[in-house]
């Protein structure tokens, strides 16, 4: 089994929340902004390597342009706009592509995980990994105080123009020097992964838990990776097994034209697996709806 992977998380530097005269509040590093396209290097002529760029905020600029219809678009045939895949490759060489336009979907297109877990949103709600702002954008309609935060540029632009008004460019721990507080985190699209692995997990939960406000819950979207029979996949997880990683601890890069990010950990776990990371941390973990197995809704709550 494959699974979504979201961006690479903490790639880049401290953010601060401020208002943006021309609307909404977003952070953002002049020192980040993103090059035409065509400028600098492309793919190194030597390794065939790709230039490290901001993979994800590219492709959701190109999704959006063809989606609607406006701004510049990937031309096949120098005429006809050409379908936007986000290119994901594995360390031991397996590639698979992913169609970008999910990404813009509206409510419509969800899986039901999504609605489920939109439905049991409260009070003040960090989106982590906002993407292009599909889950923002409906919390907003209905009334509900969200911020997006992630550490795509190009991906926060895009939440703009699609009417995102409260956005932050950083880490949760980056964030957690902002001051800002949350009743509920979401991490959907597959954001469970953002735990990667025993390592990072605790200190990522605990970020969360330095956000977070008393009875503060976390909503996250995982995919339990271990009903394949495919040796491709089940050869992958003894792999990580051996070398004392969890089965489905995957290293990952993204690939998008002359693009490509650095090599980071996302994890896909199974139910119990979380349950051991989750244990000695802040959190609790009280619920698993596992009806669209083997995608899950795992709810989490603060204790104390």
């Amino acid at each position: 089994m494959w699974a979504q992977p979201a961006r690479p998380c903490g790639t880049w530097s401290t953010a601060r929340t401020s208002r943006h005269p021309a609307g909404p509040r977003w952070s953002r590093r002049q020192d980040t902004a993103e090059r035409p396209r065509g400028s600098g290097d492309s793919v190194n002529p030597m390794t065939g390597e790709p230039r490290i760029g901001d993979v994800f905020g590219e492709l959701l600029r190109d999704a959006l342009a063809v989606a609607s219809g406006s701004g510049a678009r990937p031309l096949a045939g120098g005429r006809l706009p050409r379908p936007v895949v986000e290119v994901i490759e594995r360390d031991d060489g397996l590639i698979n592509g992913a169609p970008a336009a999910h990404y813009l979907a509206g409510p419509e297109d969800w899986q039901p995980y999504d609605h489920r877990a939109v439905d049991r949103v409260r009070g003040e709600t960090l989106d982590v990994g906002v993407g292009a702002g599909r889950i923002a954008l409906l919390l907003q309609e209905r009334g509900v105080p969200v911020t997006g935060l992630d550490t795509s540029l190009g991906a926060l632009k895009v939440c703009r123009r699609r009417g995102v008004r409260d956005l932050v460019h950083g880490t949760v721990d980056e964030h957690v020097a902002d001051g800002r507080r949350y009743d509920t985190f979401l991490l959907l699209g597959n954001n469970l992964g953002l735990l990667e692995g025993r390592e990072r997990a605790p200190a990522f939960l605990a970020a969360l838990a330095a956000l977070a406000r008393p009875g503060a819950q976390v909503i996250a979207h995982g995919t339990d990776p271990y009903g394949t029979s495919d040796p491709v996949h089940t050869g992958y997880h003894e792999r990580n097994r051996r070398r004392r990683r969890l089965g489905g601890q995957l290293r990952l890069r993204l690939r998008y034209r002359e693009l490509g990010t650095e090599w980071f950990d996302y994890l896909v776990c199974s139910v119990a697996e979380l349950a051991d990371l989750v244990r000695g941390t802040p959190w609790r973990l009280v619920d698993v709806d596992d009806r669209d197995a083997p995608y899950y809704l795992a709810t989490l709550t603060l204790t104390g």
